[in-house]
C-alpha cells in the first residue's frame, strides 16, 4: 500500500493523486470487490452466473443511489 500526504490547500493535489494511483489501481479494486463477493457467496451459489448477477446488482444499485444523491444534493 503507499501512502501520501496531499496539502489539502493545494489545488493540484487531485491531479496529484490520479497519477500516484493509475489505470491498474481501478483495475485492482474491482478484482478485489468481486473476490470479496465470491466469497461471500453460499456454497451452493458459488458459481461465475451467480457472482456476475450478484455483482451487477451490487454495481448497478450503488450508481443508481449516486444518480439519486447527485439529485437530491445539486451534484453533477
Amino acid at each position: 500500500m503507499v501512502f501520501q500526504a496531499f496539502d489539502p490547500d493545494d489545488e493540484e493535489s487531485f491531479g496529484k493523486m490520479r497519477d500516484l494511483f493509475s489505470p491498474a489501481q481501478v483495475d485492482q479494486s474491482f478484482r478485489q470487490a468481486l473476490m470479496l463477493c465470491w466469497m461471500m457467496l453460499p456454497d451452493d451459489k458459488r458459481n461465475i452466473d451467480e457472482l456476475e448477477q450478484q455483482f451487477r446488482r451490487i454495481v448497478d444499485r450503488a450508481l443508481q443511489n449516486l444518480r439519486e444523491d447527485g439529485q437530491a444534493f445539486g451534484s453533477k
